[in-house]
């Protein structure tokens, strides 16, 4: 950056937020469309011979962690795998339904490499480094032909070729699919590489097995702390590299489209450690959810964005229209997506369409008993197409629906609310995808590359399985190939000593309340005042009550929660726990970062930064990622009273022009 446009990090106005330093990505300088590859071929490697003697420990089997560990394991590394789940393909990678992008360019569209990188940054609001999103166009290009060799059974053609179709936010048809369960058939692929792995003797496999603490040494992480769910039983084990690819945080919301056990301890363990936390405020609301139904339910569920490609979103033009769908003609309906955003339609970005429905839902306009829903109607395209057309893109779906709300979709329209799906932020990781700890890398959703400020639909596979299969199995090595000498900690030394206590600690801090209110409780209320306070529209005003409600709802989960049982043994209850505990910090977090960043982009869209009804971005002022650093005492010591560092990293874009996002 020259010294004319050297960067001014802006004051913030969150009391107490210190700023902190200027981060560097290791991106190297020059063309960000050859980065990639010019960062790769400057690699080190580590020979064949003396790959053995190195021992990584991969948390996490979803795409990304069993891509990873399955990589390594071939290359010949000694690796250890650990996953919370009873069967490492029981990671939530099973649940993407829609498909993977890919850049391929196979049709006749128009579609490229810088198309697919300009829809990437575009659709991020200009919040992400321009160089991956060349990583992730390159590397898709190998990925499909990779997975489609290893056993993803992906849609066809009738003349055999590879079947694409769209997604929110392109022009474009460029992702790759198997009917509605894209995620289930790519992580079943990536699976059975692992056991091949395991088979083999490279990879040791660590089921029901959750990641505890790090082994931290001069600032290093030197591996983990672990516990096995069925016995109760910690141990260590030492690495000399560790890689966290533990998905997304959604939950913290209570309802979400996340597995009930999806959570993020493993990567806030390593935050509390040091490893800086990247745009925690960025969450993705998905268009396209069964609505909520009950003050009991526990989850949502998604119904893929891949619908939109044939259905049409619609409200009645009457408020409260007490007439069935069925019975409401054309002329009285609202199709406000496709009447708003023209040149995009029903298929504009996931920020805009969940905006778009909750802006109609609370102008009176909602469907169902709650009226909270929106029409996701494939009638028209029945009607086109015809329901074996329809039912063959879509059965999996369509048959979801019927088993859920008890309608038929192909004659009825389908009810659809915004709920939350994807987290944009995770662990600040550079080029390599290391955090700023040495040693400790970030893979898939839990790292926050990639996405910036909102994700294009479909690559979310792409990036976690990206970073699995073709960007830590070199990245790794080259981490390595200097550290031949270095042995690992012993099981007697002092850090290794010191992490196992303060993971007895945690546990015995949280066996020894004895209060009357259970974690669920607990999570529940934390869900509900993130939905209201820090959800799909946020407030300088929202932002500061939310913050003052999770700090005084940590305080009574610290004195009041009820905890049956003890350490030892199977305590599924102790598990929830140690989970909540950490989401009442974040949450805490998530608000800073939310309050803190004065502008609207992407997902985080504040009242006070708009225009016309749209995103208002303050490219002048915040056009970097902010990486917070929090420091506070140890978790079990009661409510810890947190103190928060805003580190920057500049973005800068050298072949996407910056502009407004325009889907008009």
């Amino acid at each position: 950056m020259s010294e004319e446009t050297a960067f001014q990090a802006p004051a913030t106005c969150v009391p107490g937020v210190k700023l902190g330093d200027i981060l560097d990505s290791k991106i190297p300088d020059g063309d960000p469309a050859t980065a990639w590859l010019r960062r790769r071929t400057g690699y080190a490697t580590v020979s064949p011979a003396n790959r053995k003697k190195f021992t990584v420990v991969v948390i996490g089997t979803g795409l990304s962690g069993a891509g990873a560990a399955a990589a390594l394991g071939e290359l010949g590394f000694n690796v250890h795998s650990f996953c919370f789940q009873g069967s490492a393909r029981r990671a939530h990678s099973v649940a993407a339904q829609g498909g993977v992008n890919a850049a391929r360019a196979r049709k006749l569209d128009s579609d490229s490499l810088n198309r697919y990188v300009i829809d990437v940054v575009k659709g991020g609001d200009f919040r992400s480094r321009e160089a991956e999103a060349y990583r992730l166009g390159i590397e898709s290009v190998r990925l499909i032909d990779h997975m489609n060799a290893i056993g993803a059974p992906f849609a066809r053609e009738y003349g055999g070729s590879l079947a694409t179709r769209s997604f929110g936010g392109v022009q474009v048809s460029r992702t790759y699919y198997t009917r509605g369960q894209t995620g289930q058939q790519l992580e079943i692929s990536a699976y059975q590489a692992l056991m091949r792995q395991v088979q083999a003797g490279t990879v040791k496999l660590h089921p029901h097995t959750e990641m505890m603490d790090l082994i931290m040494e001069d600032g290093a992480c030197r591996g983990v702390v672990v516990r096995d769910l069925f016995t109760g039983k910690l141990y260590a084990q030492p690495a000399h590299a560790v890689i966290i690819c533990t998905g997304g945080y959604g939950t913290i919301y209570y309802l979400s489209t996340y597995a009930m056990g999806s959570n993020a301890s493993a990567i806030w363990r390593a935050h509390r450690h040091g490893a800086y936390f990247a745009g925690p405020s960025l969450i993705q609301f998905h268009p396209t959810c069964l609505p909520v139904t009950s003050p009991y339910q526990s989850k949502t569920i998604l119904m893929s964005e891949s619908l939109r490609n044939d259905a049409r979103v619609w409200v009645p033009k009457k408020k409260d229209d007490p007439r069935p769908p069925e019975q409401i003609p054309p002329e009285e309906r609202d199709y406000y997506l496709e009447t708003r955003y023209p040149a995009y339609g029903n298929l504009v970005p996931r920020d805009v369409a969940s905006r778009n429905g909750k802006e109609r839902v609370d102008a009176g306009y909602g469907v169902g008993p709650l009226k909270n829903a929106v029409y996701l109607d494939v009638t028209d395209a029945v009607k086109q197409l015809g329901a074996k057309v329809v039912t063959e893109r879509y059965s999996n779906l369509l048959q979801m629906y019927r088993q859920t709300i008890g309608e038929e979709p192909l004659e009825v329209p389908m009810r659809i609310s915004p709920n939350t799906h994807y987290t944009m932020g995770g662990l600040w990781v550079d080029f390599d995808l290391m955090t700023n700890i040495s040693g400790l890398f970030c893979g898939g959703e839990a790292n926050y590359a990639y996405h910036g400020a909102n994700r294009l639909g479909a690559n979310s596979l792409l990036s976690t399985s990206v970073d699995g299969w073709f960007t830590l199995p070199f990245s790794i090595p080259n981490f390595l190939a200097p550290r031949l000498s270095e042995t690992l900690p012993a099981m007697n030394d002092a850090c290794v000593l010191d992490a196992v206590d303060r993971t007895k600690a945690r546990v015995e801090a949280l066996t020894s309340i004895h209060g009357t209110r259970t974690s669920t409780d607990f999570h529940r209320r934390l869900g509900d005042i993130l939905f209201e306070e820090c959800g799909l529209v946020r407030s300088k005003e929202s932002l500061t009550k939310g913050i003052k409600a999770i700090q005084e709802l940590r305080a009574e989960f610290w004195d009041d929660l009820k905890l049956p049982g003890e350490g030892e043994g199977v305590n599924q209850a102790l598990e929830k726990a140690g989970r909540v505990a950490d989401f009442l910090e974040l949450g805490e977090l998530m608000c800073v970062d939310a309050l803190d960043r004065e502008e609207s982009c992407g997902a985080h869209y504040r009242v006070e930064h708009t225009e016309g009804g749209e995103s208002l971005r303050d490219d002048d002022h915040w056009m970097f990622t902010s990486a917070w650093q929090t420091q506070a005492p140890s978790a079990f010591d009661g409510n810890p009273q947190m103190s928060f560092t805003r580190h920057m990293e500049p973005l800068e874009y050298k072949n996407v022009h910056v502009a407004r996002r325009n889907y008009k």
